[in-house]
């Protein structure tokens, strides 16, 4: 085991022990972060796409509505080993949602979670595993990396029509000036 895997191991050891029932839960996967919710005695509560899809941070799809390359209407909320869903990566407690919500008691998460185990629907843009936690914690679906998303999705979008409304008004190149000549 190399030093850098030992000290992960440790973080993420200090990290379970001290988080609460009901701590949302971020597992940084590269350019996404999967999110649980821990509902105590080292189990986390999830949204994944089945046979650990989801959660392993493999992508290789041209298809923004997939898990690990599939294509998912569907997903299944699990209840797994923390060191089942930590897989390696540096997780970190992320109750940052509490500026804007408040977070429902502790007994109300692990019954909510109970109750919501086996198939639902997914969506990346309105229901992933960042809003289900969300939902889980606070009641309220809300997932940033989702909003994030859209907004850049949208702005690239507006920048782009703007920048062929503009071409289209002003003339276009110079080729194209002289050409009209």
């Amino acid at each position: 085991m190399s030093s850098g895997s030992g000290s992960l191991n440790t973080h993420n050891a200090t990290l379970l022990n001290e988080l609460e029932i009901g701590d949302m839960v971020e597992f940084p996967r590269g350019w996404y972060s999967h999110w649980g919710v821990y509902i105590g005695d080292g189990k986390i509560v999830h949204l994944s796409g089945g046979d650990n899809d989801g959660i392993n941070g493999a992508f290789n799809s041209g298809s923004v509505f997939t898990i690990c390359g599939k294509r998912f209407n569907k997903a299944f909320v699990k209840i797994d080993d923390f060191w089942e869903v930590v897989l390696g990566c540096n997780a970190k407690k992320n109750n940052g949602k509490d500026r804007k919500c408040r977070p429902r008691q502790a007994h109300e998460i692990v019954q909510n979670a109970m109750e919501m185990v086996g198939e639902i629907g997914y969506n990346v843009l309105w229901n992933n595993c960042e809003h289900f936690a969300a939902f889980i914690r606070y009641g309220k679906k809300w997932s940033e990396q989702a909003d994030t998303a859209l907004v850049t999705v949208v702005v690239t979008g507006a920048v782009a029509a703007v920048g062929l409304l503009l071409s289209s008004l002003f003339g276009g190149t110079e080729k194209n000036k002289e050409e009209r000549k």
